[in-house]
């Protein structure tokens, strides 16, 4: 069973930035990127650091330990060192909060 969770308010994420959402023992990456919103796991499969930690620039996120990159539209690996994909979730903005499905 999916729910949408409220995961942050959509106006303290910068544009072209990253937050971490902790919830249930487990780790989400929250991205706003110009008007839109995206959300992905928050370690990266390579080396499971905090994605939050990293650079977004467009739509890639770099993961600060080795510079590997992800596209955050739909989690699929960049370049080396991660060739795992990133699992993502549905996204969107209600009431000026960002919702992650999962």
């Amino acid at each position: 069973m999916t729910q949408w969770l409220d995961a942050a308010a959509f106006n303290d994420i910068e544009d072209e930035d990253v937050a971490r959402f902790d919830h249930e023992g487990r780790t989400f990456a929250i991205y706003r990127i110009e008007d839109n919103v995206f959300a992905s796991d928050g370690l990266c499969t390579h080396e499971h650091v905090h994605l939050a930690d990293g650079l977004v620039m467009g739509h890639v996120i770099e993961c600060p330990k080795h510079n590997g990159r992800f596209d955050v539209r739909d989690g699929r690996p960049l370049c080396a060192p991660v060739c795992e994909k990133l699992r993502t979730y549905p996204a969107k903005v209600e009431g000026g909060r960002i919702f992650i499905e999962v």
